[in-house]
């Protein structure tokens, strides 16, 4: 199998979903960590024009956005896995939850922890809002099912997951979402997880 190559850096939740992704399904990879500085040179820009992680060089070509490679990695290399399924109505649940990564938990949790340690300049009250409803929502749909998608672990998990899990370094708190913490707990389970690296909690943190 041709060697797999991610550009990325231990902080993004993006890249975090696809490594995690890459570690359960068990396959090598050369990680290469891409700060701003790589992000911005002539190199990088002829692989993504728009600058952004993770890329992942597969079978000699350039894939971009998270979410899409996971759907690839899945296609590629475990096609009748859990972790995309071809029932329709599941793999319309999975594109569901999908679409929520990259909308409510991009501008919501995700948005609110860029702001607090990366100082991006988002609009903090905004991204408060969209994560109390989202994490609401999140929490009623987690309270008699496992995962979100299927009876099984999914793309899905992962996409949500890695911003959801680290909401608190956004000022967050997830301690009244006992059906979210049980849904991380799941998925923290699963063979090959592994955590992003731990960033400074902020002073005060939403609903404390």
């Amino acid at each position: 199998m041709q060697t797999l190559k991610l550009y990325g850096t231990p902080a993004s939740g993006h890249c975090h979903r696809v490594e995690l992704l890459l570690w359960m399904l068990e396959l090598p990879y050369e990680y290469c960590e891409a700060p701003a500085t790589v992000r911005q040179s002539e190199a990088f820009l002829r692989l993504n024009p728009v600058g952004q992680i993770p890329v992942l060089l597969a079978d000699g070509q350039v894939l971009t956005d998270s979410n899409a490679i996971m759907v690839y990695l899945v296609k590629r290399y475990a096609p009748d896995s859990h972790w995309l399924p071809e029932d329709p109505l599941a793999a319309a649940q999975v594109q569901a939850w999908l679409s929520k990564a990259a909308g409510e938990v991009r501008y919501g949790p995700a948005s609110c922890r860029m702001v607090v340690q990366f100082s991006a300049p988002e609009n903090y009250q905004s991204a408060q809002a969209i994560s109390a409803r989202f994490l609401a929502q999140l929490e009623q749909h987690l309270a008699e099912r496992e995962f979100l998608a299927t009876s099984l672990p999914t793309i899905a998990d992962l996409a949500c997951y890695s911003y959801v899990a680290v909401a608190p370094e956004g000022g967050l708190s997830l301690k009244t979402f006992s059906a979210i913490q049980r849904w991380l707990e799941r998925i923290a389970a699963l063979p090959g997880f592994f955590r992003m690296p731990a960033l400074p909690l902020p002073d005060q943190a939403v609903g404390q």
